[in-house]
């Protein structure tokens, strides 16, 4: 994630914003430009000043402060943004409980779609490929018919509303004994599994995943339970990002998924800061980085988490000084490290992918829209 500022006065800006602090204009983030932009006009068609006056309504959701991306004007388009488009089921908005859960939802899953687009992954949605494209439940446990468990089943990630509950979400934690759990966190673990069925099953990249995360074959239900019965390994951190991974390579593929994106997303927001780590007491250089490079556009894993490392080290004992838990309480081990390496080719070659068009002698690359557009200073 990176920072904004507004293009009329220069205030700095953050991605949930939805007016400016500072000179008071509405604001919108339009995703293609990934730019959150000041707008002239409304209340129903905005024009972008920054973006040659091109025209804008809001994603329907707005409407219940749910969504601040814009989508452009067209008569007849689809009334949701590049996010919301993949929503399936949404909490009842008469409910201001559920409203108010539902709009804790819906800013981790723009986070998530943020990553997501820039890192141009393919995105179908469920009227586009009914079999297979990404869609979202947000169920209520108390009225559902049957029990909700957070998960995904073939393109289907279902998120439990009371996830968005920080206490009950701490209680769920503490119960599974998970170090770390988050609503981005369930976000991008589930997201995990439905980019295994688009990126791996079935496609040359499967060997690949075969060797260093297993054969996903086994019994998945099977595995389960004996890691709920049994526990992790003792030396599973070897090996493993968490215990949880262990169970079953799946879910090792969506744990480390996971992790690809907290490690991009947090290192490119530590850039937009102007983050450098030099500690005077660090004499080997271990806990130096410069992080000065768009992570979104590194697939080399090494660079990646040489910077990582050091700014981990940062946020944790950040957090220590102020009497929190670790923010990243997980050891990089070299075949973890491996496995991340993993993760980014597959996930670039399918970015590039998406960049490329057919030729006679093979693909022929397309050119990219502007992902950081530098704003002047007022």
């Amino acid at each position: 994630m990176r920072l904004f500022r507004c293009d009329h006065c220069g205030h700095l800006l953050y991605f949930e914003n939805t007016r400016c602090e500072h000179c008071g204009r509405a604001l919108g983030y339009e995703p293609a430009a990934n730019a959150l932009v000041s707008l002239d006009g409304g209340p129903e068609i905005w024009t972008a000043p920054f973006l040659d006056n091109n025209q804008f309504v809001f994603c329907a959701n707005a409407a219940h402060n749910a969504c601040n991306w814009l989508v452009p004007y067209a008569p007849g388009a689809d009334p949701f943004c590049r996010a919301c488009r993949h929503n399936g089921v949404i909490p009842n908005v008469d409910d201001p409980v559920d409203l108010r859960r539902w709009q804790v939802i819906e800013r981790a899953k723009k986070r998530l779609f943020y990553s997501l687009l820039r890192l141009h992954l393919p995105l179908a949605t469920r009227n586009e490929d009914p079999a297979r494209g990404l869609s979202f439940r947000f169920l209520n446990e108390d009225t559902a018919p049957q029990p909700v468990l957070t998960g995904h089943d073939s393109g289907v990630v279902t998120i439990a509303l009371k996830e968005a509950d920080d206490a009950a979400r701490e209680y769920r934690r503490t119960q599974f004994n998970e170090p770390y759990r988050t609503l981005l966190g369930h976000f991008r673990h589930e997201v995990g599994h439905y980019y295994w069925n688009v990126l791996v099953d079935g496609r040359p990249a499967l060997t690949g995943f075969r060797t260093l995360f297993g054969n996903e074959t086994a019994d998945y239900d099977a595995a389960l339970q004996t890691h709920y019965a049994n526990g992790a390994p003792p030396d599973w951190q070897q090996n493993y990002i968490s215990a949880y991974a262990t169970s079953h390579p799946w879910e090792d593929f969506a744990e480390t998924f996971a992790h690809y994106l907290h490690i991009v997303d947090t290192t490119e927001m530590a850039a937009s800061f102007g983050i450098r780590l030099r500690p005077a007491i660090d004499q080997a250089g271990e806990l130096t980085a410069r992080l000065d490079f768009d992570p979104y556009g590194k697939p080399d894993i090494h660079e990646l988490i040489e910077n990582w490392i050091p700014l981990a080290s940062l946020i944790n004992n950040l957090n220590r000084a102020v009497g929190q838990n670790d923010a990243y309480p997980f050891v990089l081990t070299p075949h973890v490290v491996e496995k991340l390496g993993f993760i980014a080719l597959i996930v670039h070659e399918a970015g590039a992918a998406q960049w490329t068009v057919p030729g006679p002698a093979g693909p022929i690359p397309i050119n990219l829209p502007d992902e950081t557009l530098d704003l002047p200073a007022s």
